[in-house]
Formats: C-alpha cells, structure tokens, sequence
C-alpha cells in the first residue's frame, strides 16, 4: 500500500518532493538547490563572490578568543613578540 491513509482510513495524497528555491546571494535571482552553481545562479556570479572574499570586502567578524588559536597566529607573525621589543 503506497498512500498512507488517516485516522478517518481516507487515503493521503503523496508529498511531491520540491526543488528548494534560495536567492543568489550576488545578484539575487531564483536559483534551485540542484543547479550545478548552487548556491549561486552561475559561474560568474561565484567567482564575482569569491572576489570579493579575496579583496577584503567580506569578513568574519566575531574575535578569536581561544588563546591557544592567538599563540599560534602569534607565532606566525601575526602577533606582537615582546622579547623582540624590549631588544630596541
């Protein structure tokens, strides 16, 4: 038996699987979650995007505050060495 019926044994219709529908998030047009660029509408709106990631416009805003994650930006160059300042 393929249709599941309710407590009034009528028989329920079959749900009919949708293709979801989000907005590309470059230029705003319908895209379907089974387009192969998803979640953009095309390749130029992808690479448009991951310019912009590239130049700086996009950032993730929230700090690090893991202090084992600090130590290591910091023995990268990233952070301040003080042994290297008090030498000045």
């Amino acid at each position: 038996m393929d249709t599941p019926l309710t407590s009034g044994s009528k028989p329920m219709p079959a749900k009919k699987k949708s293709a979801k529908l989000l907005h590309c998030p470059t230029c705003g047009e319908l895209v379907r979650s089974n387009h192969e660029d998803f979640p953009f509408c095309s390749d130029r709106c992808r690479k448009i995007d991951l310019g912009k990631w590239a130049m700086g416009v996009y950032r993730i805003s929230s700090p690090i505050l893991d202090p084992e994650v600090l130590e290591d930006l910091g023995a990268f160059g990233g952070g301040r060495n003080k042994s290297s300042d008090d030498d000045n």
